[in-house]
Order: C-alpha cells, then sequence, then structure tokens
C-alpha cells in the first residue's frame, strides 16, 4: 500500500458495518500504511424500526464481538482512536451499553485498558414534545407537521450526533469513542476535522469511505483509507488486490442520498458539484473542489414505537391450475377469509389478514403486466394482525382451512397445499414502526449529547 508524501490526515475505514465482517490482514495492512484513526459506523435504520423501537442490535453477538476484538487490538498496537458511531444498529443507549459491555469483555480478555468514551444521543420523548411545542422542532417529507404529542408517542427517539461530541471525547482523553446514532459521515470526518483538514474534503471523505468498500471496484473485498487535506482527499483500498477508481468513487454520492450532488450534515450542507474526481494510479484516486456550506446547527430525529400484532402461516402451492388463474385465486381466498372472520370474530378491520404471494409479487404487491408466464410455484404467506398476540394467533387459524384446502372452483375436488411447518402458525410478535423524519433545532452541538467515561484496566 503506497502513502502519498503530501500531509494528510489518515483514517482507516474496515467496514460499511460493525459486526457485517472484517479482515484482520487488511487492518493490519492499514495500520503498516499509516493510519491515524480508525473509524466506522456499526448502525442504520435500513432494516426497520423494530431495532430503534426495542433498544436491540441487528448483528448477533458473536459477529460485532468478532470485529471490534480486531478493532481494539488494531487500536493498542497503534495507539490510535478508534471511533465506532451508531453503536448496535440503532444507537439508543441499550444498543451503545451492549456494545460497550463487549468491548470490556474484550479489553479483559486481552488485557487491554483502553479509556472507552460513550456518547449518548437518546432523547427523553417529553423533552423532544416540548421542544416541538416550542417551535424547535419542523418536519422532512413526508412529515407535514411536528406535533408535541407525536414525540410522545414514540418508544425510542435519537438524535443523530455530528462530529463534535467525539472530537470533544477525544480531547478528554478517550482512546475508544462508541457513539450513540450518528451520521455515517460524521464519525469518519471527526479525527480530520479535528486536526485542521479541510471541511469539505473532510465531510466528502467520510461519505464516500461510509461503506467501506462499496467505493472500490470490488465491493466486498475489505474497507478503505482515506487521506484527507486541506483542499483534497485520497481514496484507497486496504486489500492489495483491490482498486478505486474516478466511477466507483464518485457514484458513491448516489449511495443513500436524494440529491448527488448536496448532503446535508448537522451544521451546514456539504457541496461537491465543484468536485473534480481523478485517477493517482490504478488502485488510487483524488479528489478536489468539496466544500462544505456552514448553515444553522441541527440534528435529525428517528423515532419509533410499538404497534400491533402478528401471526404468519405459510403454504406451497405447486397447482399448474391455481398458479396459471393466480389474481383471481387471491383475490377470491382473500374475500373468503374475510367473510369467515365477520361471521367468527365480528369487528375486525379488512387488514386483519393480508396474503403474498412469494414468487409472484410478494416484494412490490403491483399485479404482474399482461402475459406474464405462470410460476413454478409459489409461497403463500398469510400475515394475521390483532392488537395482542393471541388475537392474531386466532386470526391464523381461523383462516387456516382456507389458506390449506381452498380450490379454485367450487365445483373442483378439495386440494391440499403444503404447510412447512406444524404447528402452522408462526407468532411474529409486536410490530413496529418509523414516527419521526424531523429535524430539531439545537445552539450547541453538545447539547442533546452525554458524554460519560469508562475504564476498562479499572474493571
Amino acid at each position: 500500500m503506497s502513502q502519498d508524501l503530501d500531509p494528510a490526515v489518515s483514517v482507516l475505514v474496515p467496514t460499511g458495518a460493525l459486526g457485517a465482517g472484517i479482515q484482520r490482514e487488511h487492518v493490519w495492512a492499514g495500520l503498516a500504511a499509516g493510519a491515524d484513526a480508525i473509524a466506522c459506523d456499526a448502525g442504520s435504520t435500513d432494516s426497520g424500526p423494530a431495532y430503534l423501537a426495542t433498544g436491540r442490535p441487528k448483528y448477533s453477538r458473536g459477529a460485532v464481538k468478532a470485529d471490534l476484538a480486531i478493532l481494539m487490538l488494531a487500536q493498542a498496537k497503534a495507539g490510535i482512536p478508534l471511533l465506532i458511531g451508531s453503536c448496535g444498529t440503532s444507537g439508543a443507549d441499550a444498543a451503545l451499553d451492549w456494545t460497550c459491555e463487549i468491548a470490556l469483555e474484550i479489553a479483559a480478555e486481552h488485557g487491554l485498558s483502553p479509556r472507552i468514551a460513550l456518547l449518548r444521543s437518546e432523547q427523553d420523548p417529553e423533552a423532544m414534545a416540548a421542544k416541538a411545542g416550542a417551535g424547535r422542532i419542523r418536519p422532512l417529507a413526508p412529515h407535514k407537521e411536528a406535533p408535541p404529542e407525536l414525540f410522545r408517542s414514540c418508544d425510542r427517539i435519537v438524535a443523530l450526533m455530528g462530529p463534535e461530541p467525539y472530537v470533544a471525547a477525544l480531547e478528554a482523553g478517550a482512546d475508544i469513542v462508541l457513539g450513540g446514532r450518528t451520521t455515517d459521515t460524521a464519525v469518519l470526518a471527526a479525527v480530520p476535522l479535528s486536526r485542521g483538514a479541510g471541511a469539505g474534503p473532510a465531510w466528502h471523505a467520510g461519505k464516500i469511505g461510509e461503506c467501506g468498500g462499496l467505493c472500490t471496484r470490488r465491493t466486498r473485498e475489505g474497507g478503505v483509507m482515506i487521506r484527507v487535506r486541506a483542499d483534497s482527499f485520497d481514496v484507497e483500498p486496504l486489500a492489495a488486490t483491490n482498486a478505486c477508481d474516478p466511477y466507483s468513487v464518485s457514484s458513491h454520492m448516489l449511495y443513500e442520498n436524494a440529491d448527488p450532488f448536496l448532503l446535508t450534515e448537522p451544521g451546514g450542507v456539504l457541496d461537491v458539484r465543484e468536485a473534480v474526481y481523478e485517477a493517482i494510479d490504478d488502485r488510487r484516486v483524488r479528489v478536489r473542489g468539496s466544500a462544505f456550506r456552514p448553515q444553522p446547527y441541527t440534528m435529525k430525529l428517528e423515532g419509533a414505537a410499538g404497534g400491533p400484532f402478528q401471526t404468519v402461516a405459510l403454504v406451497g402451492i405447486q397447482d399448474p391450475e391455481v398458479l396459471a388463474n393466480l389474481e383471481r385465486f387471491l383475490a377470491q381466498m382473500q374475500a373468503v377469509m374475510r367473510r369467515r372472520l365477520a361471521e367468527a370474530m365480528p369487528g375486525l378491520p379488512d387488514d386483519a389478514v393480508t396474503l403474498r404471494p412469494y414468487g409472484w409479487n410478494a416484494v412490490s404487491g403491483l399485479t404482474p403486466p399482461a402475459g406474464t408466464p405462470p410460476p413454478r410455484e409459489v409461497g403463500l404467506m398469510l400475515v394475521a394482525t390483532g392488537p395482542d398476540q393471541a388475537t392474531a394467533t386466532q386470526i391464523a387459524k381461523t383462516c387456516n382451512p382456507l389458506l390449506f384446502h381452498m380450490p379454485l372452483d367450487p365445483e373442483t375436488e378439495l386440494p391440499s397445499y403444503a404447510f412447512p411447518f406444524s404447528p402452522a402458525e408462526i407468532e411474529r410478535g409486536q410490530v413496529y414502526e418509523f414516527r419521526l423524519n424531523h429535524v430539531v433545532e439545537v445552539d450547541d452541538p453538545l447539547e442533546l449529547v452525554r458524554i460519560s467515561f469508562v475504564d476498562a484496566g479499572a474493571r
């Protein structure tokens, strides 16, 4: 791995998500190439609201521990900061504590004694309701209002931090910073910004490097090193067999971003309309012309809450007559199920039972175009929704005979479709929903953040 001679702040980004997998040899290559810090993300809203509403992580404890052990050993070996944002998927306090316990366990097992900073960004719903009432919170699309009762209805709310809390923790002597919910970009930009790199290059490099190897040609082959200067930054893969090019780097501005040239962050907007991407060699790319436009400081709010309960049941169908007339069959089954529920369990809404034919249109829900050939088979999933688990299961049980035996036409013999499990009903538990897409105005970047420290060696 080559290193440019110009002064730069170099951040090793080993993965796009802690727990998704880290290759030890790539991290060690990054250390050998002169990394000044290690930083990565550990969370997202990509997998839905359940992780925020419950505070439970998406990835397994074993997967997170395996990745974190590599990074903590690397941090200790090199004596450089380790920053991890959005711990435990949601960045909620419970998820942050879960990650901290893993870190302390690793430290004890390997004889490490880092000073660990914890950055908490979970918010009290009542406090956010008060800010909404004071006009300090505004909605983002598709929301149009910010009524105080909306915030009170959330089980958990997090505010997405910028880089300032990470910088404050490092200035207070932290070796490792475990952050609550943070913008993906901020955790990577924090060290370069604290050491005098240009704001435009630092934020832009953070955006490009946020998903590790996703900005490279071989997107699943290791992470990247970002080297940030006053007026430019470089991107280089950690794996010697991987490469970046101007296309792979510039296209990452399209990732999870409605505007490929402007990206709103706490305290400003990254503007890359004048950015120029050029290949340094066959592996590295340099980017110039990035700008950061300061704006009043805001933090995005995410909130989630529990809703009704669900039970599911699944059958496999290979009947060629049914599959040749699948739209009619599904409409008939849905109608008959609703009539049966009205008789057996009156008062339920129409959406108490829904059908999802996997192998046909379960993902999109759209009617396939005319002339679409019948599938060879479908997995038909019944989703029963009720105010509590017992009701949801009773809905599924009431519909069971129809899911098992309903014919395409009344005059035909009763078919039997294939249940893969016995009992047929699988209780999903409570379902969850996001309730916030808002921003809150703050007078100081640390206003909604609580910083504490744990000395691993003292345990």
